[in-house]
């Protein structure tokens, strides 16, 4: 679980560095996201707490003062630590600048983390960013503008190339991911998967419980389900359609899998994510004031 607040700002399709969303979470002990993608350059910043990010076979621990990237349907996985979880901003963008600002900032997937001692002023702009929330030019420049002040800053500080990283992944479990990743639209199985890397199924289990912090089956579901979040919010693809190409043959099973992670049918889904994101955006304005107040007492 956590306490977020977030925006999505879905008709800015185009430009040289646009914000897509942006928003402030306050997790609870051992809250995670992924292992999944997003489909646009998206970047952290740690407030407060602690927590650890995984990408590219590699595992970060991070603390407050430190921030990462993830790179565009690059796999990634991260977690806020059990005795102090983290707090954090985050600032999803693209456009056709965007690859080639990350690469002159010296940020990738193999030095996706940097510092910043600016915390202050990174929370105020992605404070901004979602205050000047609604439709209209106005906003959007002034969003883009909140944009480009916050990626100077990170740019100052540089990416963290010395920092000495464990390795979160074996060669097996890495093989196994990719192996999920190029077939999850396929019925593939966990024996698949194990006999794909050529060790038994109880060995995979337990690297995967080592490295990941869950089972290959886990793994598996929470990949398929992403995707099919993705395609229900993205396409016109019927949800028996989405659950064959998200390698369920029954749409039954598909739709349990689904409201087993996302605590809603599919329909109900698509249904959600297509109403107005003006109803969620006034919400989200009222609270953000709230939210606000509790991150500035946790920086007093």
């Amino acid at each position: 679980m956590e306490k977020a607040y977030e925006l999505e700002f879905g008709g800015e399709k185009s430009g040289s560095l646009y914000v897509n969303c942006c928003g402030c979470s306050k997790t609870e002990p051992k809250h995670s996201f992924g292992p999944a993608w997003k489909p646009h350059f998206l970047i952290h910043y740690i407030l407060n707490g602690k927590g650890k990010f995984m990408m590219d076979g590699k595992t970060y621990p991070l603390e407050a003062g430190y921030g990462f990237v993830i790179m565009p349907e690059e796999l990634a996985f991260y977690q806020a630590d059990e005795d102090d979880p983290w707090t954090y901003v985050w600032v999803g963008f693209s456009g056709t600048k965007a690859e080639e600002y990350m690469a002159a900032m010296g940020l990738s997937v193999e030095y996706p983390i940097f510092a910043s001692e600016r915390s202050e002023e990174l929370y105020q702009a992605v404070r901004d960013m979602m205050e000047h929330n609604t439709y209209g030019i106005a906003n959007e420049l002034r969003r883009t503008g909140q944009l480009s002040l916050f990626l100077s800053i990170i740019a100052e500080g540089g990416p963290i190339r010395e920092k000495n990283h464990g390795d979160w992944a074996n060669t097996y479990v890495s093989k196994a991911v990719e192996f999920i990743q190029g077939n999850y639209c396929n019925p593939i199985k966990v024996t698949d998967v194990a006999d794909y890397v050529c060790i038994n199924r109880s060995y995979l289990y337990t690297l995967f419980q080592n490295s990941l912090g869950m089972s290959p089956q886990q793994f598996l579901m929470t990949f398929r389900i992403t995707k099919a979040a993705e395609l229900l919010q993205h396409t016109s693809l019927s949800v028996e359609s989405i659950a064959i190409s998200c390698g369920y043959q029954d749409p039954l099973v598909f739709a349990k899998a689904f409201r087993q992670m996302k605590e809603m049918s599919p329909s109900a889904y698509r249904k959600e994510m297509k109403k107005g994101e003006t109803r969620k955006n006034k919400k989200h304005l009222e609270q953000v004031e709230e939210f606000i107040s509790q991150i500035k007492k946790l920086n007093a």
